[in-house]
């Protein structure tokens, strides 16, 4: 963010091209008010309108949530509040702060308003701060430009201050560290210390804790909180995590294709969703408190190109209820009642806000696979891993190498998968995950313990053997623009792994042909490119790719992490409806645990590269008896304000300990909440002895004192 906080005469910066509003006082006292903004980008195929007559306000302490897909327009339209679009946006309407219009202004007028006035915590912190100066200088530096009369000294200490105000721990020293040398949680942290150093009046908050885990997302929003509660800011959320700002916001704002399509309180938005897009919205997310029970409702298509948007209401052609008029009128936004900030763009919201319309089943809920296309399999072990460990030397010289300590990433993992089975493999960025997947995916001998595959112990096989039993273990990864070649077509790209094992060509296109037909693309798309289809349609293709070899095994790597909420549905329902087709195994590595419970049958949750607890996933998310799983799930926000506002939630202090810190004794203590509870004899059983895993009640748990969880009164979904 430094770069933002240059000397404001220095910047001889192009403003974007701009048709001021009007400039006289706001009579209705909003401390930000957005009027009918436009934002248009000149493109060479054509201009992109990304804001099309955005209209909303923000009072004195008051919480926005701004939600909805990705190319919504959520973002441009809160840069254009800072005046921090590129140079050739052309921007209409009017943006009024404090009764004052901030369009036209030189960068140098805005260079003074941000950061004292309003202030911005952007998504990716590690690019937004800069890598050669120190975080504590980078505070420094926000306060300085800002009071010029404050000494180098005091603005360190405010620094420091600051930096203890959003939990860094040991600011002092924290102070004095780069931005590399911060996990991703406590770089989100220095950026809002930077954010609240002047006091501002408004904080813009975009996607803030979207790369995080729940247990760092929980700390962000606790601190964001007590940071508006500090300065007494109004905050404007932005994100496509619904069950984020069923928490913490007071209105929401709901945007669609450049606009706002519904605007209400957030007990309005979530119990009585008056668009057919924003009931989908909600529908298609998996909730902690319902997931596994039913079946998730997918918003079906994609959002349009905004280059060449059709006549009419841009969500005509996914909406369940749209008629013919919807085709050639886009309708305005419309007052549901008599509450005038209550309103929802669609010609038939009096029918849907009534009741005529039961939002309830604007949405077919998706038929489960029929009984008789069900596969029969035998209840059998295909996945066997027994005390798995992986550890790195950590080495220090460049010509004189020498151990100074160990990574062990993976430590003592053991599990098993069994036929037509999904095991879910949860837990904290860092904690073995991925690195255990890679192992058994190697099918080499391990360094430490037992990885058997459908009966057969890896470290035995013979190279042709190894080759032979990949075909019945195969992967999809988590980002699929990136596992898939943009050169090859996609019949190449799914024929590969047929390839590699010697099928005919004859034999393989007619393979790609039924296995595309099977994850629900035409087969006709085969000779299409992967930049052709969109990032739900790209998910089919890898999954596609992994059972052309027709596996047993299919590893899934955070396979929707990287979709909208929208499209997440579709892509969890078909894996659902394969196992149940074709008998698969799935083993699920994933950080968001509602999507688990939808979809596992069993649960594993790690901790610093060992296993903390596991069991029946109803079990496990029913009644947790690790403290680490209980402050996961009450950390996982619940997309519904009712329940949001009636739990508790358990935050774990810290981030992640390094895996080359040796810790004696429990390897969670050091973050665990419940020791902090116990008396002097269990703290010292904590802290000299290793727990094992044992079996208390339905689950096996790591835990000297799992019998105890009670002691925890957390709000479980």
């Amino acid at each position: 963010m430094t770069e933002n906080l240059i000397d404001p005469a220095a910047s001889n910066e192009t403003s974007p091209s701009v048709r001021p509003g009007p400039t006289q006082p706001n009579p209705s006292n909003h401390l930000l008010e957005v009027r009918d903004l436009h934002v248009t980008f000149p493109q060479p195929g054509g201009a992109v309108t990304a804001v099309r007559g955005v209209s909303y306000h923000v009072d004195q302490g008051e919480f926005l949530g701004i939600v909805g897909e990705s190319g919504s327009g959520k973002s441009v339209s809160s840069l254009a509040v800072m005046g921090l679009l590129p140079s050739n946006a052309k921007i209409s309407g009017d943006i009024l702060f404090e009764g004052k219009s901030l369009l036209g202004r030189s960068d140098k007028e805005m260079s003074k308003l941000r950061g004292e006035g309003i202030s911005i915590i952007f998504q990716d912190p590690l690019s937004a701060l800069t890598p050669v100066y120190t975080i504590g200088a980078q505070i420094s530096e926000a306060l300085r430009l800002h009071d010029r009369k404050l000494s180098k000294a005091a603005a360190n200490a405010r620094a420091v201050e600051l930096l203890k105000v959003v939990g860094i721990p040991n600011p002092e020293r924290r102070a004095q560290a780069f931005p590399h040398e911060f996990s991703g949680g406590m770089r989100q942290r220095a950026m809002i210390a930077i954010a609240i150093a002047n006091n501002p009046r408004l904080i813009i908050a975009d996607e803030p804790t979207t790369a995080l885990d729940v247990t760092i997302q929980a700390q962000i929003l606790e601190v964001l909180q007590k940071a508006k509660d500090m300065t007494g800011a109004a905050v404007v959320l932005i994100t496509h995590d619904l069950g984020v700002v069923a928490g913490n916001a007071d209105r929401l704002a709901v945007m669609y294709a450049g606009r706002i399509v519904e605007t209400g309180t957030v007990d309005q938005v979530f119990h009585a969703p008056s668009m057919p897009y924003t009931v989908g919205l909600l529908r298609s997310m998996p909730n902690l408190a319902t997931a596994g029970h039913t079946r998730l409702v997918p918003l079906e298509g994609r959002p349009p190109q905004l280059s060449n948007l059709a006549p009419g209401c841009p969500f005509a052609p996914r909406c369940p209820v749209v008629i013919e008029a919807c085709r050639s009128t886009e309708p305005p936004l419309t007052v549901i009642g008599e509450d005038p900030l209550n309103s929802a763009a669609c010609l038939r919201v009096a029918e849907i806000a009534s009741g005529q319309l039961d939002r309830t089943k604007l949405y077919p809920v998706p038929e489960p696979v029929a009984t008789a296309e069900r596969a029969l399999v035998a209840p059998e072990t295909v996945l066997d891993v027994a005390g798995l460990e992986r550890h790195f030397p950590l080495s220090k010289g460049s010509v004189f190498k020498r151990t100074i300590g160990t990574v062990r990433a993976v430590d003592g993992v053991s599990f098993d998968l069994r036929t037509g089975q999904t095991l879910g493999l949860v837990g904290e960025s860092g904690c073995g995950k991925s690195t255990t997947v890679m192992e058994i995916l190697e099918l080499t001998k391990p360094q430490a313990g037992q990885v058997s595959i459908n009966g057969r112990d890896v470290a035995t096989l013979t190279a042709r053997e190894r080759k032979a039993l990949r075909k019945e273990i195969q992967v999809v990864f988590q980002d699929p623009m990136a596992s898939l070649d943009p050169r090859l077509p996609v019949q190449d790209l799914v024929a590969e792994p047929l390839t590699v094992h010697g099928v005919p060509a004859k034999d393989r296109l007619e393979k790609v042909r039924a296995v595309l037909d099977l994850v629900g693309l035409d087969p006709s798309m085969a000779s299409r490119y992967p930049h052709e289809f969109s990032g739900g349609q790209r998910q089919r293709i890898g999954i596609a790719r992994a059972l052309v070899t027709d596996p047993k095994i299919v590893v899934l790597d955070e396979p929707v992490s990287a979709l909208d909420v929208s499209i997440q549905a579709g892509v969890i329902n078909l894996l659902q409806d394969l196992q149940e087709k074709l008998g698969l195994s799935y083993l699920f590595v994933a950080h968001d645990l509602a999507v688990v419970r939808q979809i596992s049958d069993n649960v594993a949750v790690m901790y610093l590269g060992r296993i903390v607890e596991s069991g029946p996933a109803e079990a496990i998310f029913e009644n947790p008896q690790h403290p680490y799983t209980k402050a996961l799930l009450s950390a996982v926000p619940v997309p519904d304000p009712t329940v949001e506002r009636s739990r508790t939630r358990i935050l774990l202090e810290g981030d992640l300990p390094s895996p080359t810190e040796d810790i004696t004794g429990c390897n969670f203590r050091t973050r665990c909440p419940l020791y902090k509870l116990m008396d002097a004899p269990g703290k010292e059983q904590c802290r000299t002895q290793d727990p094992q895993p044992r079996a208390v009640q339905n689950s096996v748990v790591a835990c000297h004192h799992a019998e105890r969880i009670g002691l925890l009164a957390a709000g479980m979904p």
